[in-house]
C-alpha cells in the first residue's frame, strides 16, 4: 500500500498546512499547562529522591518514550547528577548488570503496560532501589508496582491522526525538564559547577577559563616608561603586535595606556612633529583593567562594551599582564 503524496493531497494549501503546524504546538502547550496545575507533592518526593541518589538514576524507556529518555537521562548527567539510559529490551537481555542497589529508576511508558519495560521493574524491586513512574495510566501495572507516580496523561495526541506519539512524548520531556531543574535547585549548583561538566565547547570556556590562563606576561607585554616619547611608544606597539602600550612609571606601576588609535588622532592634529611629544602629555589615564583571576568572558564583555582590543591585567596597581581579544577569540571564548 502506498502512502499518498503531495500532489494527490489538492486540499493542503499552505494556510490549512499552517493551521496543522499552530494546532499541535497549542496542543502540546495546552498539556504541558494542564500538567503544570496538576502535578503536586509526587514531583518534590521524586525530585528528593533523585538527590538522595548514593548510585545512578537509571532512566528505562522503549520506543519513542525511550527516546525521550535518553534525554533526560543526559540533562540530568549534564547537571551533575550520574544518569544513564537502560534500553528496557536489552536491559532484559544481560544489561541489568549495569544495575546496582544504590541507584534510582525512572520508568517511562505512556500506557504503563509496555512489556518489555515491565519485564525489567521486577530487577529493581528485588534489589530495593527506589523506582519513579511516568506513565499516562495511573491504574497500569507500572504505576502500581512504583515508590512515586507522576502522571504524564494526555488528552488526545497532536498529530492529524491522533494516534502517534506527540503530545505524550513532548509532556514527559517537559517533566523530565522540571526534575532536572527541581534536583538542580536541591543541590544548589551553580554556573561554575555546571561548567565543570562542559569543558570542551565555548560554554565551558565562557564559564571556567581564567584570564590568567591566556593572559601575555613578561616580554611579550608591550610597557614603556612615563619618561618615554611618543616615537618610543610607536616602537613598542609596533614590535608586541598589541596595538596599544602600557606606561608605566619608576615603580613599575601603571600611569597609563597609549594606543594605535590614540596615535592615528594625535598624528590628525599635530602631524609628524607630535612623535616628539612627551608621552604622558598624550596617553589615556587610569585605562580600564582586568584582575587575572577574573573570568575571561568578563575581559571579553569589556572590551565589547569599550569597544577596545586589549585590557591591562593587574592586581591593584601593579602590572601582571595584558590580553588582547584575538587571544580571547584563540581560545575558544565567545
Amino acid at each position: 500500500m502506498s502512502l499518498p503524496r503531495e500532489r494527490d493531497c489538492v486540499e493542503c494549501n499552505d494556510e490549512r498546512l499552517l493551521e496543522t503546524g499552530r494546532n499541535v504546538l497549542r496542543m502540546e502547550a495546552d498539556e504541558i499547562a494542564r500538567a503544570a496545575s496538576r502535578v503536586g507533592t509526587e514531583l518534590v518526593e521524586a525530585a528528593r529522591i533523585i538527590n538522595r541518589c548514593e548510585g545512578r538514576l537509571v532512566v528505562v524507556g522503549m520506543g519513542k518514550s525511550g527516546l525521550i529518555g535518553r534525554k533526560i537521562a543526559a540533562t540530568l548527567a549534564s547537571l551533575g547528577t550520574p544518569a544513564f539510559f537502560l534500553h528496557a529490551a536489552e536491559g532484559s537481555h544481560g544489561d541489568l548488570g549495569m544495575v546496582c542497589r544504590e541507584d534510582v529508576g525512572l520508568f517511562l511508558s505512556n500506557s504503563g503496560q509496555t512489556r518489555e519495560v515491565l519485564e525489567v521493574l521486577p530487577f529493581f524491586r528485588r534489589l530495593g532501589a527506589p523506582v519513579i513512574a511516568m506513565t499516562g495510566n495511573s491504574a497500569s501495572r507500572l504505576a502500581r508496582d512504583a515508590d512515586v507516580v507522576i502522571d504524564s496523561g494526555v488528552e488526545k495526541e497532536a498529530d492529524p491522526l491522533g494516534l502517534a506519539p506527540t503530545t505524550s512524548t513532548t509532556l514527559q520531556l517537559a517533566l523530565g525538564d522540571a526534575l532536572a531543574g527541581m534536583v538542580t535547585e536541591l543541590r544548589g549548583l551553580k554556573a561554575e559547577d555546571f561548567a565543570m561538566f562542559h569543558p570542551g565547547g565555548s560554554l565551558g570556556k565562557r564559564l571556567l577559563l581564567r584570564v590568567s590562563e591566556i593572559m601575555s606576561t613578561g616580554e611579550r607585554v608591550p610597557r614603556v616608561p612615563d619618561s618615554a616619547t611618543v616615537r618610543e611608544a610607536l616602537f613598542e606597539i609596533t614590535s608586541k603586535g598589541f596595538g596599544a602600550t602600557i606606561v608605566e612609571d619608576g615603580d613599575g606601576k601603571i600611569a597609563g595606556i597609549f594606543t594605535d588609535g590614540d596615535l592615528r588622532r594625535l598624528l590628525e592634529d599635530r602631524g609628524v612633529c607630535s612623535l616628539s611629544l612627551p608621552i604622558l602629555e598624550v596617553m589615556t589615564k587610569e585605562p580600564r583593567t582586568i584582575a587575572p583571576d577574573r573570568l575571561a568572558a568578563e575581559a571579553m564583555h569589556i572590551m565589547e562594551e569599550k569597544e577596545i582590543s586589549c585590557l591591562v591585567v593587574s592586581e591593584g596597581e601593579r602590572i601582571v599582564g595584558m590580553i588582547h581579544i584575538h587571544e580571547l577569540l584563540k581560545a575558544g571564548v565567545v
